[in-house]
């Protein structure tokens, strides 16, 4: 990853030089909240996506920039709402920012990052780019309220679980690769290729999240072991074992989606281990990665595309 991000570390830099530039607000909780979330840390995929993208095409102008810091808000303040919904405490190692500041302040941050966003993407003055992310916003809205309705429902299967993926975290990843290739004059063949990619790309990093929540180590996570599993969100690994798992093992992980909680959490474990469920999470996650690849093949060969490919890698090969 280290030479992933030496490859566009003088655009990273520009991208954190806007996102501080447009943090700006003159109420004083707003720059606080925002600031906060923002500079708590994180991968930065999204908006790397925007820039790799646009190199890949050869672009030389500056809108990428401004685009994948409207990437980073949109996604950051997704991150401030799933926060509230989930009640959740820790993300990345630090509280977060609803257990700092409140959930009201965080809801109203929040908006405020949305609304930013748009402002910003408004000035790029290009109808596909508004096209591209409004139409993004507002999946991935209707994901979190998919995802909601999906909570302690342990009748969820692999499908109905994939459609979440795809809404709420693989539609964002969709869009910041399609941002690049509209920006950088890719034909519409291009930009459908570049949004292919970013979508299993997207899918793929969600997955192996999923498996991390049963497996990885909290100071690499950054998260609790069994945050979903205490929110009763029924992810591929709990759906694996009620539908492969034996008798026992299917009515543990159906109790623990139903009531939500961590009292089970030890019982689980020993199921998804016993049946081989994050092995056949991490399977799926790999097929979502080569698919990624795969969409890559029309793209003309340079460092950017090299960059691309070996993000299919780190995607399902990362502990954090």
């Amino acid at each position: 990853m280290e030479q992933f991000y030496n490859l566009i570390r003088l655009d990273m830099l520009a991208v954190d030089a806007v996102i501080r530039q447009r943090l700006h607000s003159d109420v004083v909780l707003v720059r606080q909240v925002a600031e906060y979330i923002v500079q708590s840390g994180g991968k930065r995929l999204r908006p790397a996506l925007v820039l790799l993208s646009a190199g890949a095409l050869d672009y030389r102008g500056k809108h990428h920039h401004e685009l994948a810091a409207v990437i980073e808000f949109i996604h950051t303040a997704t991150l401030l709402h799933d926060d509230v919904v989930d009640a959740s405490d820790l993300r990345r190692g630090r509280e977060t920012a609803n257990a700092m500041f409140g959930n009201s302040a965080s809801v109203l941050v929040g908006d405020f990052l949305y609304s930013r966003a748009f402002q910003m993407m408004v000035s790029v003055n290009d109808m596909r780019i508004m096209r591209v992310l409004s139409d993004a916003t507002n999946v991935i809205a209707e994901g979190e309220v998919l995802q909601l309705m999906n909570c302690h429902d342990a009748g969820v299967d692999e499908a109905g679980y994939l459609q979440v993926i795809r809404y709420k975290t693989a539609k964002l990843f969709e869009a910041a690769a399609q941002l690049g290739a509209i920006i950088g004059g890719g034909g519409e063949s291009v930009v459908q290729t570049m949004a292919t990619y970013g979508m299993h790309l997207g899918t793929a990093f969600q997955l192996i999240d999923d498996v991390l929540d049963y497996s990885g180590a909290e100071l690499e996570t950054g998260k609790h072991l069994g945050d979903d599993l205490a929110e009763g969100k029924p992810t591929l690994p709990l759906i694996f074992v009620l539908q492969n798992g034996n008798t026992e093992q299917a009515a543990c992980v159906r109790r623990a989606i139903e009531a939500g909680g961590r009292e089970d959490l030890p019982e689980v474990l020993a199921a998804i281990r016993a049946t081989g469920a994050l092995e056949y999470a991490r399977q799926k996650a790999r097929i979502e990665a080569e698919r990624a690849a795969a969409a890559l093949d029309e793209v003309p060969a340079s460092q950017y595309k090299d960059s691309l490919l070996e993000l299919c890698l780190f995607a399902v090969a990362r502990n954090c």
